[in-house]
């Protein structure tokens, strides 16, 4: 199988552009209609669906695209859009240092949670009001970024942000305590970058724990109540998404990939990967 690709630009033409938006239909007719092969990106990306018939897939998950939603998706996430018809939307693809240049921190983007780094990523259904508020935050957006003005950049940051904000808002929790949330965020963040950097080695929460100077139950809860899944369920997902590219995009020998995931034995791993898929890594690959 041929490598995954991966796009590295915001905009091809020009390697400096660290934010841009364009609608649905535009990159449709750029494309003749035609579905690129699954790939990634270096960059965030946001797609608002106005009008859509088709199908998202995200790290293998398949969604309807359909009227009025909104996707998230993280930088590294393998994901492909098949369009029956031509969509109407926006999408705006962002980098790191785009959010560095307006004084967006990154753990902004962790505290809206509407990224999600690994598993599930179903698109967020809107309001017809909703729709119309973030459409219109697209079209400020699209006006500021067609014109040299002074504040540019920034006029365009702070549009994001309040369009981030707005879609926050609308699948936020309602009466937590605001500190215990900045308490469970920052362990989470940190939690978060652990299994990114150890997730090959260290199979156990009880590991991470450990690093943390916490308890294995006190992470599981708290992850739980900020995610939907437990610091378990967050690790299995995240080995789980790296052996499903790897089985789908290399033609690795599925011994060579469970040693690489960390596994003892490829017996092992073709257990874990079939308990948390419900196929063995053979079948997926077929």
């Amino acid at each position: 199988m041929d490598p995954i690709k991966t796009y590295n630009d915001v905009d091809p033409a020009d390697s400096r552009m660290t934010f841009r938006i364009r609608t649905m239909e535009d990159i449709y007719e750029e494309h003749s209609g035609k579905a690129d092969e699954p790939h990634r990106h270096d960059y965030y990306i946001i797609v608002l669906v106005r009008r859509g018939k088709g199908t998202h897939s995200i790290d293998f998950t398949e969604y309807p695209l359909s009227d009025r939603q909104v996707y998230f998706i993280s930088p590294g996430q393998v994901h492909r859009i098949v369009e029956k018809e031509k969509s109407r939307g926006y999408v705006i693809t962002f980098s790191g240092r785009f959010m560095t240049e307006n004084q967006i921190d990154s753990c902004f983007i962790d505290d809206i949670n509407l990224f999600k780094d690994y598993g599930e990523a179903p698109p967020l259904p809107l309001a017809g009001q909703q729709l119309e508020q973030l459409s219109s935050y697209c079209e400020q957006m699209m006006e500021w970024n067609s014109k040299n003005m002074k504040f540019r950049s920034q006029g365009i940051g702070a549009l994001l942000k309040l369009f981030l904000i707005s879609c926050n808002n609308l699948c936020s929790l309602h009466g937590e305590n605001p500190q215990q949330l900045h308490a469970g965020g920052t362990l989470l963040r940190d939690y978060k970058q652990l299994v990114e950097e150890h997730f090959t080695e260290w199979h156990l929460v009880s590991r991470y724990a450990e690093a943390l100077h916490v308890t294995p139950d006190h992470l599981n809860r708290t992850v739980k109540s900020l995610i939907g899944k437990t610091a378990k369920e967050y690790l299995q997902s995240r080995i789980t998404v790296a052996a499903r590219r790897m089985l789908y995009f290399s033609g690795q020998p599925q011994k060579e990939i469970a040693y690489a995931l960390g596994f003892s034995e490829p017996a092992h791993f073709s257990s874990f990967f079939k308990k948390c898929t419900g196929m063995s890594p053979s079948d997926f690959r077929r």
